[in-house]
């Protein structure tokens, strides 16, 4: 494969062209369409000729019983890096406002996955923020048998998490009653994970018993989410509806892997930078269940880190800029709603 570094300013025009129209209707592309569809200024000799460049350098091939052309993996790639190097400074409009239409993290990722598949026909991911980066509100330490204890931790951005423990000997109720109201009183407004709110279930002024009690309920502050509880998914019968014959395997593998959401959620990666969104196609994405994928996403957050990703996952034949210009929409609405949530803890 030759060097894609040195595209003339035709070539490039040339494989977005090809890109575009092989997207639009899934048929091969050839030099005599991309001269009827577009002023191009040169000849189908010169078309047919450029065709053939870029599919020396790797970026174009044809099927067998067709002369069009179809964009390679990394024809997508060149195109998406192009696109993403021509971005204008403000995404469209989402059509969606989270600030006044959802009160909690939960339901408003949930909303965003549900709009971003219905305007995109893509499968929609958005992964949520972790537990640990928001507040405590409210705690209630429950004894629902004589050795059986439930916390239930509410959090300032709405999450609520419930964890039971089993003691060996009956738990006094009067301790129970006394751990729920010192950590409403001690940990209340502290953010989850910190050396701060450990440090309160450690207190020297407590006795023995108090500490050794404590301890015991300290993981329903440090254990805190599932991954089935931190990726939100949308759309996959409207994807399913776009798929052609050919690629069902690929979304077969796709949805089984959507089940195991532990799994996708580590190809995802963890989100960092909140300027740029990605786009990784095929082998890119680290795992053989999505080398005929594509995935495109933005990260959301506060102003100096990264909270989450919102995504979608399609078919390597995806509209690019269409699904690059709704997750950038999609991140900015989620980011000016954290932002709302949390500055309230």
């Amino acid at each position: 494969m030759r060097s894609t570094d040195e595209l003339t300013v035709r070539q490039r025009e040339i494989l977005r062209r090809v890109v575009e129209a092989y997207v639009s209707s899934g048929q091969p592309v050839g030099s005599k369409t991309l001269v009827e569809s577009a002023e191009m200024g040169v000849s189908a000799s010169t078309v047919r000729a450029e065709l053939a460049e870029l599919e020396s350098r790797g970026l174009l091939t044809h099927p067998h019983t067709s002369a069009g052309r179809v964009p390679t993996e990394s024809g997508y790639r060149y195109y998406a890096d192009e696109l993403l190097g021509r971005l204008e400074p403000h995404p469209p409009s989402f059509p969606l406002d989270l600030i006044t239409t959802s009160t909690e993290v939960e339901s408003a990722l949930q909303a965003t996955t549900e709009m971003l598949s219905h305007v995109t026909r893509l499968l929609a991911l958005v992964s949520a923020p972790p537990l640990e980066a928001t507040h405590v509100r409210h705690v209630e330490v429950l004894l629902l048998q004589p050795e059986l204890v439930m916390v239930v931790l509410i959090t300032s951005a709405g999450g609520i998490s419930k964890r039971l423990f089993h003691f060996d000997e009956p738990v006094d109720p009067g301790l129970a009653q006394w751990a729920g109201d010192y950590l409403n009183d001690t940990v209340a407004g502290l953010q989850l994970g910190t050396g701060l709110l450990r440090r309160r279930f450690e207190d020297a002024g407590l006795s023995t018993r108090e500490r050794a009690f404590l301890r015991a309920l300290l993981p329903a502050f440090t254990e805190l989410v599932s991954a089935e509880q931190r990726l939100y998914v949308g759309g996959a019968a409207d994807l399913l509806g776009e798929v052609r014959s050919e690629e069902l395997d690929a979304y077969r593998s796709l949805f089984e892997l959507v089940e195991k959401r532990a799994a996708l959620l580590e190809v995802l990666g963890e989100p960092s930078d909140l300027r740029r969104p990605f786009v990784r196609v095929g082998h890119e994405l680290d795992h053989p269940a999505l080398h005929e994928i594509a995935l495109v996403g933005a990260c959301y957050g506060l102003v100096h880190r990264a909270l989450g990703a919102v995504s979608l996952v399609g078919p390597v034949r995806m509209d690019y800029e269409k699904a690059v210009g709704a997750v950038r929409s999609a991140a900015l609405e989620l980011s000016r709603f954290v932002e709302s949530i949390y500055d309230d803890a």
